[in-house]
C-alpha cells in the first residue's frame, strides 16, 4: 500500500479554518452551559457551605468538567485557525449566557444588555468579515 493511499489528502486551509470557527462556536454553547451549571452549583452550595460542600457538589463538578472539555476543544480549534478571528468568537458566550440566565433563573434583560449583546455580535461579524480579506 502506498503512502498516498494510507494517508488521505489533508483538508484545505479554508476547510480547516471553517471547521475551527464552527468548533469555537460550539465551544461557546458548551462554555455557556458550564457557566449555568456552575451558577446552579453555587446556589446549591449555599445550603452546603465549606470546602466539602464545594468538592462534593455535582453541578459544580459538571460545570468545571465541561469547562475542561471546552478548553481542550478550543486548543484543537486554535491549531487550525487564526487567533485574531477565533478568540473574539468566544465572546458569543455572553449572548448564550444572557439567554440561558433569562430562561433558567429569570434574570432580567434590559435595553442596556441588549445593546451590549448587539455590539458583541456586530464585533464578531466585523472581525469574521476582516478574516476573509
Amino acid at each position: 500500500m502506498s503512502a498516498i493511499a494510507a494517508n488521505p489528502v489533508p483538508a484545505t486551509t479554508s476547510e480547516q479554518a471553517r471547521r475551527a470557527v464552527l468548533l469555537v462556536v460550539f465551544c461557546t454553547f458548551l462554555g455557556s452551559a458550564a457557566q449555568i451549571l456552575m451558577k446552579l452549583g453555587a446556589d446549591h452550595a449555599k445550603a452546603h457551605p465549606g470546602l466539602a460542600g464545594i468538592i462534593t457538589n455535582p453541578l459544580l463538578i459538571a460545570g468545571y468538567g465541561l469547562y475542561a472539555v471546552v478548553t481542550v476543544l478550543i486548543v484543537v480549534a486554535f491549531k487550525d485557525g487564526e487567533l485574531s478571528v477565533l478568540y473574539p468568537i468566544l465572546s458569543l458566550s455572553y449572548l448564550w449566557v444572557t439567554a440561558l440566565s433569562f430562561l433558567v433563573f429569570g434574570d432580567t434583560v434590559n435595553a442596556d444588555k441588549l445593546i451590549g449583546l448587539a455590539v458583541i455580535i456586530c464585533g464578531v461579524a466585523v472581525l469574521g468579515r476582516g478574516a476573509r480579506k
